[in-house]
């Protein structure tokens, strides 16, 4: 009973469930926090926005705006989700290092923690995929149907 109890052997476990709930959960905080920021208030943003990576201040906002406004929205919805993680990857991983200095905690923490939160999301998705619940999922389905569909066309011939 204890070893039922420890390992949890009676709830049905669906890993395709957990992966929209990382999606939807940490994802949508991340949109909803700095992508609207972002692409609702670019122009003022401008004024002020790092500039890290030397482009430029403006390619460097759109960059940040592209990753946290719109690949965060194609993440919860599971569309293009390896190639918006990994474009989420890459935002992350220049604002940890180049602005906060891979800091994580203390008082000059600033947000590293949250930063590795997101990024250990994201390195999760890419390994992971998104699971039945996505359009990725349901793109893939098709696909495979009409593969089979071909294949049997092609072998009754």
């Amino acid at each position: 009973m204890f070893k039922r109890l420890l390992l949890i052997d009676s709830i049905s476990i669906n890993p395709d469930f957990g992966r929209l709930v990382l999606r939807v959960v940490i994802f949508l905080t991340l949109f909803l926090r700095h992508g609207t920021e972002k692409l609702f208030t670019f122009g003022a943003m401008s004024q002020h926005f790092p500039n890290p990576l030397h482009i430029g201040i403006v390619p460097t906002l759109a960059f940040a705006a592209i990753s946290d406004g719109i690949c965060s929205l194609l993440i919860v919805v599971g569309l293009a989700t390896r190639w918006a993680v990994l474009f989420s990857i890459i935002n992350l991983f220049a604002a940890w290092s180049l602005v906060l200095h891979f800091a994580f905690f203390g008082r000059n923490g600033g947000g590293g923690e949250t930063m590795i939160l997101y990024l250990a999301a994201c390195v999760s998705l890419f390994f992971l995929g998104a699971g039945k619940f996505s359009i990725d999922w349901l793109i893939a389905s098709s696909r495979e149907k009409r593969t089979v569909g071909e294949e049997a066309g092609l072998a009754q011939a």
